[in-house]
């Protein structure tokens, strides 16, 4: 049961990827009859390269304000067929995480954290796909639109979101302010005794992997005036899941399992540029 998510995205990703990926090896084996005229070439741009390189910043529904980095290598197949690989780097943040301020003017701290995270989640998707020219630009201007199918492995790093927790006696006595994970059952916040959110990578020792698999289906809009160069934005869906549940949110009320999922789908927008030669 707890494994049907991912072997759903595998399933599912490799058969729309098989079926891509012998689609212009089928056409490029494909030769005219004999007598058959050639057919004219819709533009002369795609003989000025051969290969495409960008890289960007990704925003999805996941991910906060901004959502992580991307890069990605394309190598052209034939006028309509390109084949890449990407690579995206992202922290995936749970729809309930806001941050809070927080003010214990007993030992003048004023903090930030964000209530009930117990880890943060870093991911990052190597990805294999096909892209597909929908609408070809005129070679020096106007917008190409291209149609990208990938997908491949997910590999998640939980690590831990460390507070500094004052285990100060309540009836007085000096502080005693320890950085730790936070803990529901733990750290109860009585009387004001989380301080702040600990330096990001204090917990950065105690990091957990996690594996998992991802497709996505998008459409890119490419922009620009120069041959040799690439500007554009990519808007897709993508679809995650996890063979264990990434443990993000905690409440000491309420199961892990109830609160953070394993099946992880988002929207997403990239907005890259690049070089081709």
């Amino acid at each position: 049961m707890h494994s049907r998510p991912v072997r759903t995205v595998v399933c599912l990703g490799s058969t729309l990827l098989l079926a891509l990926l012998a689609a212009p090896q089928a056409q490029a084996q494909r030769k005219p009859k004999a007598g058959a005229a050639a057919k004219p070439s819709i533009s002369n741009d795609q003989a000025s390269y051969s290969k495409e390189f960008t890289y960007g910043v990704n925003f999805n529904t996941r991910g906060g304000l901004l959502g992580g980095v991307a890069v990605r290598s394309t190598r052209l197949l034939n006028q309509d067929w390109a084949r890449f690989w990407s690579l995206e780097l992202v922290e995936v943040k749970h729809p309930k995480e806001e941050k809070a301020t927080i003010s214990n003017r007993a030992v003048g701290i004023t903090g930030t954290i964000v209530p009930g995270k117990s880890n943060y989640f870093f991911v990052a998707r190597p990805s294999v796909g096909l892209q597909r020219v929908l609408f070809r630009k005129a070679p020096d201007a106007g917008v190409q639109v291209n149609g990208l199918l990938g997908g491949g492995p997910s590999i998640g790093l939980l690590m831990p979101y460390y507070i500094n927790y004052n285990y100060q006696d309540p009836n007085g006595g000096p502080l005693d302010v320890r950085a730790e994970q936070y803990d529901p059952a733990k750290h109860t916040g009585r009387g004001g005794a989380i301080l702040d959110r600990a330096p990001l990578f204090a917990g950065v020792g105690e990091t957990k992997p996690l594996v998992g698999a991802h497709i996505r289906g998008a459409l890119s809009f490419e922009f620009g005036r120069y041959r040799d160069a690439v500007t554009g934005v990519e808007v897709g869906v993508l679809a995650e899941a996890y063979a264990k549940t990434p443990v993000i949110i905690r409440n000491q009320l309420t199961e892990d399992s109830d609160i953070n999922d394993r099946f992880l789908p988002s929207v997403y927008l990239t907005v890259y540029i690049g070089s081709r030669h």
